[in-house]
């Protein structure tokens, strides 16, 4: 291991020593007018023409890898590159200029792919910072934001990290997983699938929670196929990911602020305006802070069947998050109130986790009953019930129905989608493995869902503030006053 990486920070030296006479060679003005694939070949000539009248370097060198590294450096990710050009390759993690991990068919590795120095690894980042319009400096030392091809990247620098340069890139494959895929991985049951189908069409409200990486934003492109071809969506998110197979979607995105620290626009701003577009439905792609609240009530008040994430341990402890995310909107609710509003807005959670082996499975979905003796009451209707690790040190285990009957059965049957009894009959269903060939029967008309009338919104349905002494009013007037007046 020790000569391995010696041997590629010498092929790095090499390679930067190179790159400098490529760059003091190149007539700039005369490449401007190029095309890319133009560009590159003239690259690779010249590269090629320097390497022929050097003498040979200490180590032996790739003489490919070398000319691909060195156009790769100059228009593309360096050392990078190729991970970004792997479609099995979902995160690649840089802790400083000599440790690059990277996630690949859910399993972590660290590779051999080295940066020159810190300062190699910075022109990379600026570089990808550059392609989105934006700068990283010691003045502005950390950046989020999305790349043209949908990646998200996070870099920092110092003084903010201790290590150097760090890099995170989280990339989404140009195809994404459709539902029958995931029930082939294993991921989910049909009977799952059934259930969420129906819940979509008879628009309850859906959260989907689950920790970092676990399939949340997956799952949730997935269920949002369901909704009928007919309505209006508005989504929401931070960052863009959601790749929803459909054409009646407005896509909505926060922006950072600005080097003065102005400009902001939050999500609780842009779910705010959403309820002025009409929307038939608001996907908000992970609730993080105060717009739980402009969430919660947008479910409350016309716009049933919306979807949204959240980072949460299991489906208690996604409660408890937007209970807290809720008391980030400046209002002073006492806490039997906001579970009122949690468990008046929210049907159907359902909790994704990935286990051991990278497998992502979807560990259970509840309904969300409401309220007993001021706690939640939750009644949980599938579950993965996890066994053992296999050879392979992978999770295994096998879906089960617990028995339990959702109470929105019979509104749903109010409505035309009928689930049946059988559905739900405790027993095992499938074990989590790839079920080749299964297929789901779903209530909704196919050609009304994604094989992939909106509502006027008055002003009444935009939250204000609040009456400043909340002691003198009972909860039903706070919940009244949450769903007529403005919080702004």
């Amino acid at each position: 291991m020790v000569a391995t990486a010696s041997r590629e920070a010498e092929f790095q030296k090499f390679k930067t020593t190179i790159h400098r006479e490529l760059l003091d060679s190149l007539d700039l003005s005369r490449l401007a007018d190029l095309e890319e694939d133009e560009l590159k070949l003239h690259i690779r000539r010249m590269a090629e023409g320097i390497l022929q009248n050097r003498p040979l370097p200490p180590v032996a060198v790739d003489q490919d890898r070398l000319v691909e590294d060195l156009i790769a450096e100059s228009f593309g990710l360096g050392p990078l590159e190729p991970y970004m050009q792997d479609p099995a390759v979902s995160d690649i993690l840089v802790n400083g200029p000599h440790e690059v991990y990277i996630e690949k068919f859910g399993q972590l590795e660290q590779t051999s792919t080295m940066f020159a120095d810190d300062e190699h690894l910075r022109q990379v980042i600026g570089r990808i910072v550059a392609r989105v319009g934006r700068r990283i400096d010691e003045n502005s030392p950390m950046v989020d934001a999305r790349l043209p091809d949908g990646s998200r990247i996070n870099a920092i620098i110092p003084p903010l990290s201790l290590r150097g340069p760090i890099l995170s890139i989280r990339r989404f494959g140009h195809t994404p997983l459709q539902m029958n895929d995931l029930m082939e991985l294993g991921s989910i049951c049909p009977e799952m699938i059934q259930l969420i189908a129906a819940a979509v069409e008879g628009r309850l409200n859906v959260l989907i929670s689950g920790g970092a990486g676990a399939g949340k934003t997956t799952l949730l492109n997935n269920v949002s196929r369901f909704i009928p071809l007919s309505e209006r969506l508005v989504t929401i998110e931070d960052s863009a990911e959601l790749l929803l197979q459909r054409k009646h979607v407005v896509s909505l995105e926060t922006r950072p602020p600005n080097v003065e620290g102005a400009g902001e626009i939050t999500q609780r701003d842009l779910v705010r305006n959403s309820l002025r577009m009409r929307p038939d439905r608001i996907i908000l792609g992970e609730v993080r802070s105060a717009e739980a609240l402009d969430m919660l009530q947008a479910m409350n008040t016309g716009h049933e069947g919306s979807l949204s994430t959240i980072h949460a341990n299991d489906t208690h402890d996604a409660l408890s998050r937007l209970e807290v995310m809720v008391s980030m909107a400046g209002f002073d609710l006492p806490v039997s109130v906001v579970r009122r509003y949690i468990s008046s807005a929210l049907t159907v959670l359902i909790h994704v986790a990935r286990l051991k082996g990278g497998v992502r499975r979807v560990m259970g979905i509840s309904e969300l009953v409401g309220l007993e003796k001021g706690e939640y009451e939750l009644q949980k209707i599938f579950e993965f019930k996890q066994h053992h690790l296999d050879d392979q040190g992978t999770a295994t285990g096998t879906f089960c129905a617990t028995g339990y009957r959702p109470s929105f059965c019979d509104r749903l049957k109010e409505i035309g989608v009928d689930l049946p009894g059988s559905l739900f009959v405790q027993r095992d269903l499938h074990s989590a493995t790839p079920a080749q060939g299964q297929t789901v029967q779903l209530s909704i008309p196919p050609e009304t869902r994604v094989p992939e009338e909106p509502h006027d919104i008055s002003e009444a349905d935009l939250s204000s503030d609040l009456d400043e002494d909340l002691d003198h009013e009972s909860e039903d007037d706070l919940l009244d006053d949450l769903f007529e007046e403005d919080p702004s």
